[in-house]
């Protein structure tokens, strides 16, 4: 499984030469809604932007506490800050980490090192007390959100100009941590929170069709004792609810009498309570990961398909699509947040109110093992596993109702034989069986009896060797992940006898993919071919006539992949990484694609000079296109300003990119644009002062890096004007 990155996160973290760098970046965002903070955000950033504010000097080191409790929006603020181009413009680096009770420190510690070098390392326990030696020699500002003191030690000697914005729910925390007085966040005042509410309560100008309604809402508003996020679950649950006496009926309940983060748990169950059954259950399987993980929305459609929780499709649509409608469902009764918009899929995290809540109702069907708990229900049905050496202690082998087995976290995985053979022997009714990051150099030919199984990961097992044939007579299977089996030395035989494959994962050795049986795979959506060194080309002449999603990542010598809409019909997902001798210029036999494509990304592909001709055929289907660390690209092309679908775009650490089409003011459905690493583009395209800022200002949401000697020329600014 592991914890999945934003698109453009895991595009900051892999740059090798990147200055900025930020843990929160994404693509397309849907922001959470911020009223009355304001105030509070101009706060922060004044003492932000002074080294040292209050004359206070700690080694240094400036730490500003913002402290409250659960639900005020602590984290929505912090990011406000984050992203603010004033402090863009003030800090060479920055960071954010997410600390949570789950977290174990020197994953923590990694997050920042991959943040800051782009590198993902195994932090040894010698290296936790040399972080000052790993921080970069510049001034940078680092974000540690919901943070717990153990951090203090290890943080409390930065280099000089450095400052550290935390947030905690804890006023001994803050008081312990803050160089300087802590932020205590207050709740929004009557007049914001009632704004608040009816941006969620009804549609954009309809509040005033129903003043009814509102007085019976400001009656709720008051309750909420302007608590954010409260606010935002009642309106959101509200919403297009018309019936007065439900109104009447929420404000008068009995739940008000809660106080603090029981109070914002009740006002989220009765949320909860007004969802249809099949939402109820996809919600509840939340609970089995930890707080700040961050989901991508096809591997929550494997989980729920998997577990027979989605309605069934209409026609035209498939299981992703009604995944994709029960997740925007849930974001918008605010059970979701941090949500990125890919085109075709989403990244999304949630609050960790909610997973206490989803964790509060699922009881003893559902359980995350992790250090914080007593024992494991004897009826459980869902497991997972925080930790690996936890196996041993928790894992009990009496229920055989077991449906589910994950390992979430990355680098966390099974490696007890004992417990491999249990799962074979005992639990003929599993349905989800992840594997990833295990250990083990071959799996039991018994594998093939699990008629229910339906999802079957073993990514990033670097020690397996043999897959068993018997694993093609799981007729049932959907989900089938090889990915980073970096020792599997074949495939099983009969791959095509999997009839229900809907997603398939492959890393191999070999030169050629058994593509005919692929081919043969009616039900293909997904397909992830990664880390093949000696795969040359791809689907000459194979048709894969159901598959929407295409990843091509890490195949060092493919020379050739042939894409047309007459053996990818469906095909709109494309991302193809790190293949050096990969050209995309031409089309099948110089022809026309025809390809529709929605979502495409393109990350290190040295041979990519400018956009492929056949992207053309996708002017009107394309909703995101990223390019990342394309060093030799030149030319973005003119008829890139034709895509009227184009709603994201991103170019990252381009440095040969020069120009923008001279019509691209004419992308009237573009909200987000990001140009960073692009240094003359960039100054281009700088606010109020570039020649292309008349073209990209009427975009929602833009982030433009700035040239590294404009930075400096603010920086001489700000400190002459400080003396």
């Amino acid at each position: 499984m592991g914890n999945y990155c934003p698109p453009m996160m895991s595009i900051v973290d892999t740059q090798e030469d990147q200055r900025k760098r930020s843990i929160k970046s994404s693509d397309y965002t849907i922001p959470d809604v911020m009223i009355g903070r304001e105030e509070d955000k101009e706060i922060i950033i004044k003492l932000l932007m002074h080294q040292n504010p209050c004359g206070y000097d700690h080694q240094s080191l400036t730490v500003i506490p913002i402290v409250g409790m659960g639900g005020l929006g602590k984290t929505t603020l912090a990011q406000s800050v984050f992203i603010d181009q004033r402090i863009d413009q003030s800090f060479s680096c920055k960071i954010w980490v997410s600390v949570t009770d789950g977290f174990n420190i020197k994953q923590v510690i990694a997050q920042i090192i991959q943040c800051i070098t782009g590198t993902l390392v195994e932090v040894e326990e010698q290296q936790i007390n040399q972080l000052r030696d790993i921080l970069p020699k510049q001034k940078f500002l680092l974000v540690l959100d919901d943070v717990w003191n153990e951090f203090w030690n290890l943080i409390s000697t930065c280099i000089k100009g450095s400052q550290i914005l935390v947030t905690t729910r804890s006023h001994s925390i803050a008081s312990m941590m803050g160089t300087i007085r802590s932020h205590a966040l207050k709740g929004l005042s009557m007049e914001d929170s009632l704004s608040l509410f009816q941006k969620y309560a009804f549609k954009e100008g309809e509040e005033i069709k129903f003043p009814d309604l509102i007085k019976v809402g400001r009656g709720i508003v008051n309750k909420c004792g302007g608590v954010p996020f409260a606010i935002r679950s009642m309106g959101s649950m509200l919403f297009s609810k018309y019936d007065i006496k439900l109104w009447e009926l929420i404000r008068d309940g009995e739940f008000w009498h809660f106080a603090g983060a029981k109070f914002i748990l009740h006002s989220l169950r009765l949320s909860y309570l007004h969802m249809p059954s099949h939402l109820k259950q996809c919600f509840e399987l939340f609970s089995l990961y930890p707080d700040d993980f961050v989901f991508h929305s096809s591997e929550v459609a494997s989980l729920w398909a998997a577990l027979g929780l989605l309605p069934s499709p209409n026609k035209d649509e498939t299981l992703i699509d009604v995944a994709n409608q029960c997740l925007l469902k849930l974001m918008s009764r605010c059970f979701l947040h941090n949500f990125f918009n890919f085109g075709t899929s989403y990244y999304f995290q949630v609050h960790d109110l909610v997973n206490a809540l989803a964790r509060s109702i699922v009881k003893d069907e559902c359980c995350m093992v992790s250090p914080n708990i007593q024992y494991v229900p004897k009826n459980v049905q869902h497991l997972s596993f925080a930790k690996d050496d936890l196996l041993d202690k928790y894992f009990t082998p009496n229920s055989l109702m077991v449906r589910t087995i994950l390992f979430p976290i990355e680098g966390v995985g099974a490696s007890s034989e004992a417990f491999l053979n249990t799962c074979v022997s005992r639990y003929r009714y599993l349905r989800i069986l992840d594997l990833s990051d295990s250990t083990y150099e071959t799996l039991p030919s018994s594998i093939g009896k699990f008629r229910h199984l339906r999802f079957l990961s073993l990514e990033r097992n670097e020690k397996i060797k043999r897959v068993p044939d018997s694993i093609c007579k799981l007729y049932n299977l959907q989900v089938l992940n090889l990915v980073g089996c970096t020792k599997l030395e074949n495939f099983p035989k009969g791959l095509r006898n999997l009839i229900s494959l809907r997603q398939l994962g492959i890393t191999t050795k070999e030169t050629v993919l058994p593509e005919n049986d692929i081919a043969n795979l009616k039900s293909l959506e997904i397909l992830n071919i990664e880390s093949c060194e000696n795969l040359e080309s791809l689907f000459i002449g194979i048709k894969l006539l159901t598959l929407r999603t295409l990843t091509v990542t890490k195949c060092e010598s493919l020379k050739s992949l042939s894409l047309d809409i007459n053996h990818f019909p469906q095909l709109e997902t494309l991302l193809v990484d790190n293949c050096g001798y990969l050209e995309l210029i031409k089309g099948p036999d110089d022809q026309s694609s025809n390809l529709r494509l929605k979502a495409i990304r393109l990350h290190s592909l040295p041979q990519l000079l400018t956009l492929p001709s056949w992207l053309q055929e996708s002017t009107n289907t394309l909703l995101s296109l990223l390019i990342v660390d394309c060093k030799n690209l030149e030319v973005l092309p003119e008829w890139l300003s034709t895509f009227s679908s184009l709603g994201s775009f991103g170019m990252t650490n381009c440095p040969k990119l020069t120009f923008l089409p001279n019509d691209i003011h004419r992308l009237t459905a573009l909200g987000y644009l990001r140009i960073e690493g692009c240094p003359k583009l960039c100054r281009k395209c700088q606010p109020q002062v570039g020649e292309y800022w008349p073209k990209i200002s009427h975009i929602n949401q833009i982030f433009i890096d700035e040239p590294e000697d404009l930075k400096e020329d603010a920086e001489e600014e700000r400190l002459e004007v400080e003396q």
